[in-house]
């Protein structure tokens, strides 16, 4: 077994001079950074006062576990001999918020659309995604449910 480690500071950048005196006295604001990378803006959900133009923890939650189940899921097609030349995904993920204020995610749904090379491909390309699915580190890591809808089709022009 290997041990991975990750490591990432994020740092308030909201203060508008007097700190956090009352809930609208601050912004939400903060740039998250790990080493040897660009950082990326955040805020809040604007539902809790924050920037809708940055990226906010829920974002970048959905965004992980999209991106984690696209790189097992290449990965995968690239081992299995399966030519993939096109790879998005809307992840859309749930949240409940509660009337203290707490909340949690219900779930997650890829809908991943992939395009092959090879008609004669599709039935693995679909198993792939359930494989991806298993293996995805960040989706095995979550106390809620990851769902995967994919979506496959073959380059148009090409022939079987």
């Amino acid at each position: 077994m290997r041990i991975h480690e990750y490591q990432a500071t994020v740092t308030w950048t909201g203060n508008t001079g007097s700190g956090t005196t009352s809930y609208t006295s601050y912004d939400r604001d903060h740039e998250v950074r790990a080493p040897n990378r660009p950082p990326i803006l955040g805020s809040s959900d604007p539902a809790f006062r924050g920037d809708p133009s940055r990226y906010s923890p829920e974002d970048l939650l959905v965004a992980a576990v999209s991106a984690c189940h696209m790189l097992w899921y290449l990965h995968l097609c690239a081992t299995a001999g399966l030519s993939v030349t096109a790879y998005t995904d809307q992840a859309v993920g749930e949240m409940t918020e509660r009337p203290d204020g707490s909340g949690e995610f219900r779930r997650v749904t890829l809908h991943p659309r992939v395009e092959l090379v090879t008609p004669a491909d599709l039935d693995m390309a679909l198993e792939l995604h359930r494989e991806a699915h298993r293996r995805c580190f960040i989706a095995r890591s979550l106390n809620f449910e990851v769902l995967c809808q994919p979506e496959v089709t073959v380059r148009a022009g090409v022939g079987g």
